[in-house]
């Protein structure tokens, strides 16, 4: 009977002890969780996020790709100037149109004041059906619209220095080598468009600054071929 008997909540082991809030300090920190997480009505997983801004921006690019009638004129452009190119070209190479043929361009360039003619009767051929037939398919079209432009300019120049004064609205004057050359540059800064062989390159529909070097190239090769292979001030007694 000596043996002592628990009296309290401790030697009953309800004592809780430190590590477990009191009823206050349990009200508090679940009052705190609450403000802490956010709650949902409706479901315990969040939302996922709305999709609405990219849903935009995708609508804008997709907007901002419409090209409406573009790619068919500029399609059309080049089938008439690359046609027009392959027209000249075919008259020198091989004398259909009523034309000179291999033989007679030469002797045509020649008079016209050509040094090495052969060599000049194949520039102004390969410029113009090269670059026509590249042209209308649509392949390495600033190249081939460069080709053309430096092979025009030569040709202006040519017609331009024969007779003095200003060569345009006369009888065999340079309106159409001006209106040619002009396109040609066009194309060259617009690029070719979508209906192309070149409808994955980047300058077919969004032509840069590699474009405008080329143009500039093509300007620099028709002034250095002229004086090499002709040389003379084409604009003398312009008035």
């Amino acid at each position: 009977m000596t043996k002592d008997v628990p009296r309290t909540d401790e030697e009953l082991g309800l004592d809780p002890g430190p590590e477990v809030p009191t009823v206050g300090e349990g009200a508090t920190a679940t009052a705190t969780a609450t403000e802490a997480a956010p709650t949902y009505a409706y479901a315990s997983i969040p939302p996922a996020a709305s999709q609405l801004g990219d849903s935009g921006r995708g609508l804008r690019r997709r907007n901002g790709d419409r090209r409406g009638t573009l790619d068919l004129g500029l399609f059309v452009l080049r089938l008439i100037v690359g046609g027009t190119f392959i027209y000249h070209g075919l008259q020198k190479l091989t004398g259909w149109f009523e034309g000179p043929g291999l033989d007679g361009t030469r002797d045509m360039m020649a008079d016209g004041g050509w040094d090495h003619p052969t060599l000049s009767t194949v520039l102004v051929i390969g410029g113009e059906v090269g670059g026509g037939v590249l042209l209308v398919l649509g392949l390495a079209t600033p190249f081939a619209a460069g080709a053309v432009l430096a092979t025009i300019l030569d040709a202006w120049m040519w017609k331009q220095g024969m007779v003095p004064g200003f060569q345009y609205k006369v009888a065999g004057g340079v309106e159409l080598e001006s209106i040619l050359a002009g396109v040609a540059a066009v194309i060259i800064l617009t690029g070719p468009g979508r209906w192309a062989f070149d409808r994955n390159r980047g300058w077919a529909t969004r032509p840069s600054y590699g474009s405008f070097v080329i143009a500039i190239l093509a300007v620099a090769a028709a002034v250095g071929t002229w004086f090499w292979l002709h040389g003379g001030n084409p604009l003398v007694g312009m008035q």
